[in-house]
């Protein structure tokens, strides 16, 4: 949309009792939300907005209202909101489309943004040589894994879902320094989409929660960080120029 912005964001985490307080937490997206609603033209939010989310057929997870709310306003308004599904909230069906109007993503996207390509993807799994966590994501979105995992009660499934997320290592909101551009999965993945054909000019993640942005041969690479272990980052794109912003 002409003379509006576009902002990318990612990992809320939202209902993670973890690092930051999960309500202030959900708050300050929200705030982010209504403050840039003033000349965003899009919003792109790149997975794990919440920390578990699983859609039964006539159940959705407790919580979030205000935040949902807030994503149906941005939609009645004008704003296209696109939401990518990440590794833990990879089971979104039509809810979020139906009920708030946004444009829900299941895989990488490549788009064209004022005239720049975008590459854009939560980010797990790509580039990963971790052959345990590439198994572990195909068995989250093994359709017989799910279909068994919906038979169960709400009341028993979202207790497991919760209970997996806070063992993992979010739950102990450790997020592992830059390793150096060889052993990093998405640096890896972006240099083999681009040898592969994609010309897009901006690659942006979510997923590894850290802030970072490296360029190489012209493409920027923007990895948005999280909303639990710090102040809030996003990425805006004005038209002409892309930026990582840190909020303290």
């Amino acid at each position: 949309m002409e003379g509006r912005k576009s902002y990318f964001a990612s990992d809320f985490h939202l209902g993670l009792a973890a690092g930051t307080d999960p309500h202030e937490r959900e708050q300050r997206v929200i705030s982010w939300l209504d403050r840039i609603s003033a000349d965003a033209g899009s919003i792109w939010l790149l997975g794990d907005l919440f920390d578990f989310w699983w859609e039964y057929k006539k159940v959705i997870p407790k919580g979030f209202t205000r935040f949902l709310g807030r994503l149906a306003a941005l939609t009645d308004s004008g704003i296209a909101v696109h939401i990518f599904t990440g590794n833990h909230d990879m089971w979104m069906k039509g809810y979020l489309t139906e009920e708030c109007g946004v444009t829900v993503h299941y895989e990488p996207l490549v788009t064209e943004i004022d005239g720049e390509l975008f590459y854009l993807a939560h980010g797990e799994g790509l580039g990963s040589r971790n052959r345990g966590g590439r198994m572990l994501f195909a068995f989250f979105r093994n359709r017989i894994a799910r279909v068994l995992f919906s038979a169960l009660h709400p009341r028993w499934g979202m207790a497991i879902g919760h209970a997996w997320s806070k063992s993992s290592r979010l739950a102990k909101h450790v997020s592992l320094p830059f390793m150096g551009e060889e052993k990093e999965d998405l640096i890896r993945h972006t240099r083999s989409v681009a040898s592969g054909g994609c010309r897009a000019r901006y690659y942006i993640y979510g997923h590894r929660h850290l802030p970072l942005t490296f360029e190489e041969e012209g493409r920027r690479l923007i990895i948005l960080g999280d909303w639990f272990s710090c102040r809030a980052s996003y990425a805006v794109y004005d038209g002409k120029e892309l930026v990582l912003v840190n909020e303290e």
